[in-house]
């Protein structure tokens, strides 16, 4: 549910290499990464984590649910990249904190040598995910902001891995809401188009509302709380708008608990104010 920053506190902190600044966790701010572990009933998170998701929850009461529903999808999508497209890269931009069956564990139960990238700059997300991974060669996290695509391409860890003659799913979920409109949500999806070969896939879903009211409110408090590191609540055109070029795959653009669900359950499970809504795309030949 996030790409959340280094350490802001220092003046010129932000021009620095990301190799000589610190992994320093504030914790007068709330993380949306580490919101999203509480709201999913996790440990890696904080009182100020707690007390942020406590307001959401009095603003949209079923973002718990949403919450649910998104990591069901990301199961499911990836499950379906691997096992009915043959995809075996895979790059997760903004990937949040590590917890159960995430991509690569997915990904690998198709085929125990599919490749995955991570892309995240929170640093317990780098902390956590980092000794996750240690042990599995085939998958890496880098600590770069999910926007700066020119360093995220150039990375020696992201081109010891993907092959770009081949196929990648590249996968933005739950994570283009916290980009302002001013950071281009599109636009950074469309460079990483750009660098897909035909054949690839996008994953896109993010959180949107038909009600203006709640749109509002969760967007200042999310902006509030996480000061001023958030996007906002978008409606489902602006969704689809980023869909734009590529080739849809059935069943669309839709709320993310309709996309294939493989349990009674979890089509039940919904949420109410408002969803998680996005599908699957992929690259059409060029020309």
């Amino acid at each position: 549910m996030g790409n959340s920053s280094w350490e802001r506190g220092g003046i010129g902190e932000g021009t620095r290499p990301l190799s000589e600044r610190k992994r320093v966790v504030d914790l007068s701010v709330p993380s949306a990464a580490r919101m999203y572990d509480w709201l999913l009933g996790g440990s890696n998170n904080f009182e100020v984590d707690q007390e942020a998701c406590e307001l959401l929850l009095e603003v949209a009461p079923t973002s718990r649910e949403i919450a649910l529903n998104n990591r069901w999808f990301l199961q499911r999508v990836v499950h379906v990249l691997a096992k009915e497209h043959g995809i075996r890269q895979f790059i997760d931009f903004g990937s949040g904190l590590p917890t159960q069956r995430n991509v690569h564990q997915i990904a690998q139960e198709v085929d125990s040598e599919a490749r995955v990238v991570y892309i995240d700059n929170d640093p317990v997300v780098l902390a956590l995910g980092q000794s996750l991974l240690d042990e599995n060669d085939n998958t890496t996290i880098l600590p770069v902001d999910m926007t700066d695509t020119e360093r995220i391409f150039a990375h020696k860890d992201l081109n010891r891995l993907i092959d770009f003659s081949q196929p990648v799913a590249a996968l933005f979920i739950s994570v283009l809401h916290c980009l302002p409109d001013s950071a281009g949500p599109k636009q950074l999806v469309e460079r990483v188009v750009a660098r897909l070969v035909p054949g690839s896939f996008v994953v896109v879903c993010q959180l949107i509302s038909d009600d203006p009211r709640v749109r509002d409110d969760v967007t200042e408090l999310m902006r509030v709380q996480t000061h001023g590191n958030w996007g906002r609540v978008r409606e489902k055109t602006d969704v689809e708008d980023i869909f734009t070029g590529l080739i849809e795959q059935e069943p669309g653009i839709v709320d993310v608990t309709d996309w294939r669900p493989d349990s009674d359950l979890q089509q039940r499970q919904r949420s109410i104010e408002w969803a998680e809504y996005g599908g699957l795309g992929m690259v059409p030949p060029r020309g």
